[in-house]
């Protein structure tokens, strides 16, 4: 029973050999040169529940052409997609920058000198969202001891002055009918005056509350509770997340004609532009673009931040003749060249350099190298790139 067993696997692995150098030179013609070896994966054997079974090999021929069996490709997760041609518009490259929307968010300032005192709901802190109104801390008003002795002072001398027109008043509205109405009416209007004085006098001595301007999340903190800041100084910077809007530089005008649609690459997905407007002052010699980042119709928008940095797609009206494939069908080979794998039959692939040129976040035109209607590997297409 053993050697029964050993002269199968024997003879097995002889087949599989000799399937394997039949492949390998098939089609070649047998001269007195020696053709060069196809670098292969060899053949081998693997014991499975007391089966012998041969793994399937994966070749680079000596045209270029790679052989990659159908349980390879399966155990790779090669995809593939057909390359559409056609007119495609233009594509300009800015850099830009993730901005808030300034009719969606705002700033907290200080108007005068003073200490940060936490609010009723303690000290706002990053990423906590917060209603128009909401206060957010205290600012007590810094004074010097003269000055804020002068202030105690005069308010003192106005709440005297307070307390004896009420009892004048009081006086006069009992002898109402003895007195003159005009007397009565002057003593009111006397009182009211002191009123507005003393509460004037009562409002810079008392801390003033740092409100939000509007609703949404908290993004800039820049105070810490006794913190001692300067008027104007930035305490708080408010944000709709939802109302995000990216500012690009270009600093080719002529390459703005047409413009329309854009898109931004980032991490976890592609932003979709909307233009608003062209600025008509330079900025670090170059005009302003403003687009406002538009909300998917399903999901939500990849985690971004404002002041972040990204490249701007822009189309314009300018449009080419190219064939377009996804970006991730664009590959490295050994020597740095951008190239595609274009799956020629069932289980055979060959590199194609290509020249290529982006058109939007997921998908790339090429100019040369590729023909419409061809089938491109878009996933595992670096594996490919591996086989030597």
């Amino acid at each position: 029973m053993f050697d029964s067993t050993k002269q199968t696997r024997h003879f097995l692995v002889a087949l599989a050999a000799l399937a394997f150098e039949v492949w390998a030179h098939g089609g070649e013609e047998h001269g007195h040169d020696k053709p060069a070896p196809a670098t292969a994966v060899p053949v081998s054997e693997v014991r499975t529940a007391g089966r012998i079974v041969l793994e399937e090999p994966v070749l680079r021929l000596p045209d270029g052409r790679v052989f990659v069996p159908k349980s390879v490709q399966r155990q790779w997760a090669l995809r593939t997609a057909i390359a559409r041609q056609g007119e495609f518009p233009r594509v300009v490259e800015l850099n830009g920058r993730v901005v808030a929307d300034p009719n969606a968010g705002g700033r907290v300032q200080t108007f005068q000198s003073g200490r940060i005192e936490a609010g009723p709901n303690g000290l706002a802190v990053l990423g906590q969202q917060v209603r128009k109104g909401q206060i957010l801390a205290w600012l007590q008003p810094a004074t010097t001891a003269i000055e804020h002795g002068t202030q105690q002072s005069a308010l003192a001398d106005i709440v005297g002055q307070e307390a004896v027109l009420q009892n004048r008043l009081a006086r006069l509205r009992q002898l109402a009918g003895s007195v003159p109405q005009k007397d009565i009416e002057q003593a009111e209007i006397e009182l009211k005056a002191i009123k507005t004085r003393k509460s004037a006098i009562s409002g810079s001595l008392a801390r003033a509350a740092l409100q939000a301007p509007v609703s949404g999340v908290i993004g800039t903190v820049n105070a810490s509770v006794g913190q001692v800041v300067d008027a104007r100084a930035l305490v708080f910077e408010v944000i709709d997340p939802q109302r995000l809007a990216v500012e690009a530089l270009a600093y080719d005008p002529l390459l703005l004609d047409g413009l329309a649609r854009a898109t931004a690459p980032v991490a976890g997905g592609v932003l979709e532009l909307a233009l608003v407007g062209v600025g008509r002052s330079l900025r670090e010699q170059a005009m302003p673009i403003w687009f406002r980042v538009v909300w998917p119709k399903s999901g939500g928008l990849p985690a971004i931040a404002v002041g972040q940095t990204l490249k701007v797609l822009a189309q314009i009206s300018t449009r080419e003749s190219a064939v377009a494939i996804p970006a991730a069908a664009v590959v490295r080979n050994a020597a740095n060249e951008r190239v595609v794998w274009v799956h020629q039959s069932p289980e055979s692939f060959v590199a194609r350099k290509v020249r290529v040129a982006p058109l939007d976040g997921q998908s790339v035109t090429v100019s040369s190298g590729l023909d419409g209607g061809e089938r491109v590997v878009v996933q595992g297409a670096a594996s490919l790139a591996q086989i030597r």
